[in-house]
């Protein structure tokens, strides 16, 4: 069974449709930004067309994407905290597991911080990417309550600022908030997190552990094979 291009029957080319998703997923931007810094490179195309291609593509271009990565996500360390999203007046919790590199390994959405939340999120994640040796969290009683119940609670670690890893990997979603100015529903904030969690992880190169050299030959890779997506 051959793979059908899902870019083939646009208007736009390839290259025009990755570069837009490029820019509103890797940068805090609004579609009207994107479609201003497009037309200064003489694409003029409306925001709405951009809108569609972000929620049409960046699914596709995010599972393609963790296909590729899967190999490299390690289970050594895991790093899980959660942060809380207003949403129409509302407090929901998207919860945040990230190994020891910063490699964000899942985004889950829930309206309570409790056992039951912690433990739908905790099986979701291994049920994807295994059994780490390590699982490092705050002091959220939900997370020994949900380990206990897995059996599990002998492998984690909480206190101090060892859970400084997943406190730093929820920046650049919060840049993201506050240029889209909140969010208008939770499975709305499930799918951009999903994507974008997976975008970040794609160009994350950690430019302070790389000399000059080695980051401008790596960040050239990933956005040579970001232009292969669904090719």
């Amino acid at each position: 069974m051959t793979h059908q291009n899902p870019l083939k029957y646009f208007n736009s080319s390839p290259e025009i449709i990755r570069l837009a998703v490029l820019y509103y997923t890797k940068y805090p931007l609004s579609f009207r930004q994107v479609e201003d810094i497009l037309s200064e490179r003489g694409i003029d195309i409306c925001h709405e067309t951009r809108r569609f291609w972000v929620n049409r593509f960046g699914p596709e271009f995010a599972r393609e994407i963790r296909k590729k990565r899967v190999e490299f996500y390690s289970n050594w360390q895991w790093h899980l905290d959660e942060v809380f999203v207003k949403i129409n007046g509302e407090r929901y919790y998207l919860w945040r597991a990230v190994d020891h590199e910063g490699e964000v390994l899942e985004c889950f959405v829930t309206k309570r911080r409790n056992k039951r939340s912690a433990l739908k999120f905790i099986m979701k994640t291994m049920r994807k990417h295994g059994l780490p040796h390590v699982i490092t969290t705050d002091k959220c009683p939900s997370y020994r309550a949900a380990f206990k119940e897995v059996g599990i609670e002998d492998r984690q670690l909480c206190g101090g600022r060892s859970n400084n890893r997943c406190e730093n990997s929820h920046l650049p979603f919060r840049r993201r908030e506050r240029a889209m100015q909140k969010f208008r529903s939770p499975a709305m904030l499930q799918k951009l997190t999903s994507v974008h969690a997976q975008i970040y992880n794609h160009f994350n190169h950690e430019r302070h552990l790389e000399n000059r050299q080695s980051y401008k030959q790596k960040r050239a890779t990933a956005l040579a094979e970001w232009f292969q997506l669904c090719a």
